[in-house]
């Protein structure tokens, strides 16, 4: 079996659920920047040396795969996703919400604006934060249009990016790159 289908050759795709959409519907736009992130998160994970912040991002990077499953799903096809797979959950994202604040008590933050690249991790981690927050206003568009039946994801990308944005710091260990000394 080929991954070459020729069945997007026309401008459309497939939704997980839900028929074929243009390759620049907002489904397919919200996914795509989700996948995005789910790559920028392998960079991360392949650059960290310590195992539980690795297991960690990997973990984040499955969670993700079902945050992407919600968005490859067509308006009124929930439920045919979640009779086979697993969907985004408010204890999800509160799981995420007691990381960040868990961290927060741990990491000191920086006074002011952050220029990502303190460490090469850090700035991995700062890329995979800046597609998350891409996929989350893509899943905007998408809630905007009466597309996004679970509140609960966009909730969980907004997390996700505050989670990251603390696991940079946190990689940093205080590298942080100066502003130099302009007010922004």
């Amino acid at each position: 079996m080929s991954i070459v289908t020729k069945g997007g050759d026309g401008g459309e795709t497939g939704l997980l659920y839900g028929g074929r959409v243009p390759k620049d519907d907002l489904h397919t736009e919200a996914y795509g920047a989700l996948d995005e992130a789910i790559s920028a998160l392998g960079l991360a994970r392949s650059l960290e040396n310590a195992g539980e912040r690795a297991e960690r991002l990997l973990a984040l990077q499955r969670e993700l795969f079902v945050v992407g499953a919600e968005l490859a799903t067509g308006q009124g096809h929930r439920d045919d996703l979640q009779k086979h797979f697993a969907v985004v959950t408010p204890g999800m994202v509160e799981a995420l919400h007691a990381e960040v604040r868990a961290l927060e008590a741990s990491v000191p933050l920086p006074a002011g604006f952050v220029i990502p690249g303190g460490t090469t991790l850090a700035a991995a981690l700062d890329v995979a934060r800046t597609l998350v927050r891409r996929a989350e206003r893509r899943t905007v568009a998408l809630q905007r249009g009466g597309e996004l039946e679970n509140p609960d994801v966009l909730r969980y990308l907004n997390r996700c990016s505050d989670l990251l944005f603390m696991l940079a710091r946190q990689a940093e260990q205080g590298a942080i790159t100066p502003t130099g000394g302009h007010r922004v």
